[in-house]
């Protein structure tokens, strides 16, 4: 327990530029207050004591404005930065190494039991007030772009963005590929939403279309000049 609680520890001065010390997270980063009521919440879940575990993490809730259900399960060193809005389902799962933003949230579709809610893969960014609905799977290293609606699986390594979620594609037609360091918030800016390029792509046909256009009609007048009768 005691290593796994360095690691939390750890994670925070790998993913954060903005900390100083251990005990400026140990006493003030909501993200790693949540994750280790977390473990004792879901601790009392799994061993029958389902209100204490809902309890706790309700205090939870309260303390740190990050919302996990006992039932969710979570990977090793989840990082919840800042954090205020997270909301993780009770059939969540999260993999190992994954980097959660404010707003988050994990959802479902579903009023019936059962698998209703996301699983991520490991090394998955989830951007600030994204929201990724349903028994779906992110794959590993996907990052998901600010304020994106997610419905779909996401195939590993790719980037999604906008409302409903779409995969960034490169020039090969290919999911966009994660780094290997950390991106803060997802998308890099590099990455192009692909219906923002197909508007642009259809302005710039557009274009050459009006100017084939004038040429034709110069052409046209030039040739009327030429073929008229002179004027007595």
């Amino acid at each position: 327990m005691l290593d796994r609680i360095r690691e939390q520890i750890n994670i925070v001065f790998d993913r954060d530029p903005a900390v100083r010390n251990r005990w400026e997270v140990i006493s003030l980063y909501p993200g790693f207050h949540a994750v280790l009521l977390h473990w004792l919440a879901h601790w009392f879940w799994r061993h029958d004591l389902k209100w204490l575990g809902r309890f706790i993490s309700q205090v939870s809730r309260g303390l740190t404005g990050i919302e996990i259900h006992p039932g969710a399960t979570l990977g090793r060193r989840v990082f919840i930065d800042h954090g205020m809005g997270v909301v993780i389902g009770e059939t969540a799962e999260i993999g190992d190494d994954c980097t959660l933003y404010q707003g988050v949230t994990l959802g479902g579709t579903s009023w019936n039991k059962g698998k209703r809610h996301p699983t991520l893969g490991p090394k998955v960014i989830v951007g600030a007030g994204a929201k990724i609905i349903g028994p779906i799977y992110v794959g590993e290293g996907a990052k998901v772009g600010s304020n994106a609606v997610v419905v779909k699986t996401v195939p590993p390594g790719a980037t999604v963005i906008g409302i409903p979620g779409r995969v960034v594609e490169d020039e090969y037609h290919q999911p966009a590929k994660s780094d290997t360091g950390f991106t803060a918030y997802g998308p890099t800016d590099d990455d192009k939403d692909p219906l923002v390029l197909a508007v642009q792509q259809l302005l710039r046909h557009n274009e050459a279309l009006e100017r084939k256009v004038e040429e034709l009609s110069r052409g046209l007048a030039h040739l009327k000049d030429k073929t008229d009768p002179p004027q007595h």
